[in-house]
């Protein structure tokens, strides 16, 4: 298919052209395993051959009609017998070499070459073959052949017929001064055409690849990447050099000198406008032109006092790693002159080690040096722009960018051209990596959040329910984009990096894997995704007791469930201190008011240098509903009944009216004022009988509840008797703490609390006499989801 549609292209073509092909695809893997087999004395390598055959046949079968294929088949096995005979050379000796090898591989491109020259001569085009090793001429280094540019460029121009046919040439290989075949490294076909357009001072040189042209990132790894339509010789080749698989890093060499534009198209999309390299591509001015990586680092150090100060240490290191053919990628050296850090392939790092420490064993010896130091397992990532160095700010926006999601920085590089900012990571967060930086350079206007949910009860299903209605809203006016990764309730849980339904998500829930508290937070630190958020919508222990995983691991953690906070206090800091420690918010405004903001306004108080002394509250929505609903003509049972089904109390209805609730939410509010104090130091001045305090489940507490209606009714109609109201008031007064039902006169600012409502009043130093008064409903799915979605947010604009 391929094949075909290079003749579409070459047949609209009018000025004189070379195409120069590389071998079918898997072919030479499939020499390289049948040489690897006859080396080793296998004779199955006959049955890698006879797939090789067969596969050249099928293209010709393929491309052109039956009475054309008798020469061209005939020309095709007789190159295939050289190939068996070269072998079972190989099979009989045991043994193969380089220059062997650089013979045998280069049939796949001379068997291509082949193929295509004489499909277009069926299609009617003046082609004609030309062996590439009559004109390109290298060293003797079999498998990556140095080109010998003058001599090369000399043969091209003499060879170059002056009528100018359509020639078709095989790239990737060469030959040396005796003849002997040589090749010029895995991505050598481009290196060939370019070779040629340089010699020949081409008006283009296109390579036709898989892929749409160079993308700001690879859309392999970073869904979001974009072609770049015109860029620079050198921002191309610091790309290519990074890991852009799309060009070959020599390729740029050759063009470059002689200023010939090279343009990279798809071919299977020939429409596509592909990506234009030439001498001025950033013509748009901009900073970041591309985000690269390089796989598979070992990063290596030599250092110690013996080298401050001592000249030729330098070179002594890299004339080390010359000798043992070690290419060093990566190079960073302290001021101090201390150390010296540099990064290989991770294959040659024991190699590398071995002979540094050969090279120093004297300054070893005499502890002058350390033993060279290693770690692999990393991978470099690397910012690439021509502009780069015109705009302050960026190595911060980066690191930023990468320390907000907890990748950890192992080595940095930045060279004096500016052109390119270089950082080693671990491998593992090379992904999402990639996605943070392609997302702070080339999606400014959009910020992916991914959560990973815990509790799809009512406060969780309402959550998703508001995120499903206002994602596009959120997009369009924060350039914020909410994705949930993870989901679970206490039974099933699922995960997708791509995004799990905010809407419909109750059957691919139902259909996922057994819930497990370890297992869905090991789960959310390998998939590793950037902007990652644990978000907690329930009133578990056991889920509480995990927030200090998810921030250790740079996790916020958004929760309406107030165990943690009001837990002990040692353990309340600790995760105040992970948060601070690893950039992770901990936020919680939902522990007290539901969706009002108490907790926000009460810590820009302390923050703006204020102090709290006294606080007053109705901190208890569903006990202002029930003891707003509560009259002489409904039994108190009735209404707690109603709040329960209206979702305006916890699960278990006791937490609310026993006073724990308040209790927690007023040790919070104590806490985030600046006290030290545990929740046992809080007086709870119960009004529920004695019996329902001894009950050990819901079903029990409200039997009780409804056995004490009397004991209620009276205590109703004394309250009412002083003209007063019943309200569950939470009260602090400098240092000191307690909970109850109160009577509440008509004066009060608490006498006229609706619903569900809450109340706070803070009196503060600046708020001595008048009180600072937050008010707004306080209980309900609804709005406990909304608190938990302006968490969401919050972190989102962080």
């Amino acid at each position: 298919q391929a094949i075909e549609k290079t003749y579409l292209v070459v047949s609209k073509i009018e000025t004189p052209l070379i195409v120069v092909v590389s071998a079918l695809g898997g072919i030479t893997d499939q020499l390289i395993e049948a040489l690897k087999l006859a080396a080793g004395k296998d004779e199955s390598y006959k049955t890698c051959l006879k797939g090789i055959e067969d596969r050249h046949l099928q293209a010709i079968r393929e491309l052109i009609a039956p009475s054309e294929q008798s020469g061209l088949i005939a020309q095709i096995k007789g190159e295939l017998n050289t190939l068996e005979t070269l072998l079972e050379g190989a099979f009989l000796i045991g043994e193969t070499t380089p220059k062997l090898q650089d013979k045998i591989l280069s049939f796949g491109e001379l068997l291509s070459a082949l193929i295509v020259s004489a499909y277009y001569k069926s299609k009617g085009l003046q082609a004609r073959f030309q062996d590439s090793r009559d004109w390109i001429r290298t060293d003797s280094q079999y498998g990556n052949a140095r080109v010998l540019r003058e001599e090369t460029n000399r043969l091209v121009s003499a060879g170059y017929p002056s009528a100018a046919p359509l020639l078709v040439m095989p790239g990737f290989i060469a030959s040396n001064a005796t003849g002997n075949t040589t090749t010029l490294g895995r991505g050598g076909s481009d290196y060939s055409a370019a070779l040629l357009a340089g010699a020949l001072n081409a008006d283009e040189l296109q390579i036709w690849t898989d892929v749409s042209g160079m993308f700001t990132a690879n859309p392999k790894w970073v869904a979001q990447a974009k072609p770049i339509s015109v860029i620079s010789y050198e921002e191309a080749m610091e790309l290519s050099h990074f890991g852009a698989k799309v060009l070959y890093p020599p390729t740029i060499q050759p063009a470059m000198e002689s200023e010939i534009p090279i343009l990279i198209k798809n071919t299977f999309d020939p429409d596509a406008d592909g990506t234009l390299i030439h001498k001025s591509g950033n013509t748009q001015g901009r900073t970041v032109r591309g985000i690269s990586h390089v796989p598979d680092i070992g990063l290596l150090a030599l250092e110690g006092p013996g080298m401050v100060g001592i000249a030729g240490i330098s070179k002594r290191f890299f004339e080390t790693l010359a000798e043992e053919e070690i290419n060093v990628i990566f190079i960073t050296q302290a001021s101090s002159e201390h150390s010296i850090c540099i990064g290989i392939l991770s294959a040659q790092i024991n190699q590398a080690c071995a002979a540094l420490n050969r090279a120093f064993t004297y300054e070893i010896e005499k502890n002058l040096l350390q033993p060279v130091q290693w770690e692999d397992q990393l991978a470099i990532i690397a910012l690439v722009g021509d502009q780069m160095k015109e705009h302050q700010g960026l190595s911060g926006k980066m690191f930023s960018a990468l320390g907000k999601n907890n990748v950890n920085i192992r080595a940095i590089a930045q060279g004096a051209s500016e052109r390119n900012i270089s950082a080693v990571i671990q491998s593992k967060d090379v992904q999402k990596a990639l996605n943070t930086l392609h997302e702070a350079f080339f999606e400014e206007q959009l910020k992916q959040l991914n959560l990973f949910v815990m509790g799809v009860g009512n406060v969780g299903s309402r959550l998703l329910a508001q995120i499903h209605r206002q994602n596009e809203v959120l997009k369009k006016e924060l350039g914020l984009q909410i994705q949930v990764a993870g989901l679970a309730n206490s039974r099933k849980m699922i995960f997708d990096a791509s995004g799990i339904p905010t809407a419909g998500w109750e059957d691919i829930l139902e259909a996922g894997e057994t819930s497990d508290l370890d297992a869905f937070g090991a789960t959310a630190k390998a998939m590793n995704l950037r902007n990652s958020i644990f978000l907690d919508n329930t009133a578990s222990e056991s889920v509480s007791l995990q927030y200090g995983n998810y921030l250790k691991n740079s996790i916020p953690v958004v929760t309406c469930n107030k165990i943690a906070c009001a837990s002990d206090f040692e353990n309340y800091i600790e995760l105040k201190q992970l948060a601070r420690k690893f950039s992770a918010p901990f936020l919680f405004e939902t522990n007290v008011g539901a969706g009002l903001p108490i907790i926000d306004t009460l810590k820009n108080l302390i923050l703006s240098g204020d102090k709290v002394f006294k606080i007053q509250a109705v901190l208890s929505g569903s006990l202002n509903f029930i003891f707003n609903n509560f009259t002489k003509e409904t039994s108190f049972y009735n209404v707690v009944a109603q709040a329960m089904q209206e979702g305006y109390t916890e699960p278990d209805p006791k937490i609310d009216l026993t006073g724990l609730d308040v209790m927690r939410k007023i040790l919070i509010l104590a806490r985030e004022s600046g006290y030290r104090m545990e929740l046992s130091e809080i007086e709870n001045r119960s009004f529920l009988p004695e019996s329902a305090l001894n009950t050990d489940s819901p079903e029990a507490f409200l039997h009780e509840l409804k056995q004490a209606d009397l004991y209620f009714a009276d205590l109703l109609s004394d309250v009412l008797a002083k003209g007063c109201k019943l309200r569950y008031v939470a009260n602090f007064d400098h240092g000191k703490a307690w909970v109850g039902l109160e009577a509440i006169p008509e004066t009060h600012e608490f006498f006229n609390l609706q619903g569900k409502d809450n109340v706070v009043l803070f009196y503060t130093d600046r708020y001595a006499e008048q009180p600072l008064m937050i008010k707004g409903a306080g209980a309900g799915a609804d709005v406990t989801a909304s608190g938990l979605f302006a968490d969401i947010i919050r972190i989102g604009n962080y």
